[in-house]
């Protein structure tokens, strides 16, 4: 695998859905018995994201991906997955500052997530590249956390 942190971050193309699909999968997968509902990410309609531009990935295979929607006050960074394989490589590390640029680059002072309460490694990893708890909030079946990270200047490392 190539998913040296530094391997470029690329916009997906079509081609690349299955493996979209199948590293969501597999980074979602293990959450299904703890939150007892198919995480949203794995729901997603992948094509129609890559075709709006909003999926991008790393590593040849694919070893990680986000998905970011443009908000006309923030990026919203609606999924992040790194396939198991990949754990402890810096991929996600790597998606992260990638996010950050992109949202740069198009002129967002902010950038917005939300996880599930019961995804707590998460709870770990957020604040440490500099995302701020705002709420805590239950969307249907889902106890989200609402987390922001204003781009204030700073590159998360």
């Amino acid at each position: 695998m190539n998913d040296h942190p530094e391997a470029p971050v690329r916009a997906a193309t079509a081609a690349d859905v299955p493996a979209v699909r199948a590293v969501t999968d597999a980074a979602y997968r293990p959450y299904i018995a703890r939150i007892g509902v198919v995480p949203q990410p794995m729901e997603a309609d992948h094509m129609a994201d890559v075709e709006e531009g909003c999926v991008f990935v790393m590593g040849e295979p694919i070893t990680g991906l986000v998905v970011v929607r443009a908000f006309p006050d923030h990026l919203f960074l609606d999924s992040i997955a790194v396939h198991p394989d990949a754990h402890g490589r810096g991929v996600g590390r790597r998606l992260l500052r990638f996010v950050e640029t992109h949202a740069r680059a198009l002129g967002f002072p902010e950038i917005r997530l939300y996880t599930n309460a019961l995804m707590w490694e998460n709870q770990q990893i957020y604040p440490r590249y500099g995302y701020e708890l705002v709420e805590r909030r239950v969307d249907g079946p889902y106890d989200r956390l609402h987390y922001r990270k204003p781009l204030d200047g700073t590159l998360a490392v």
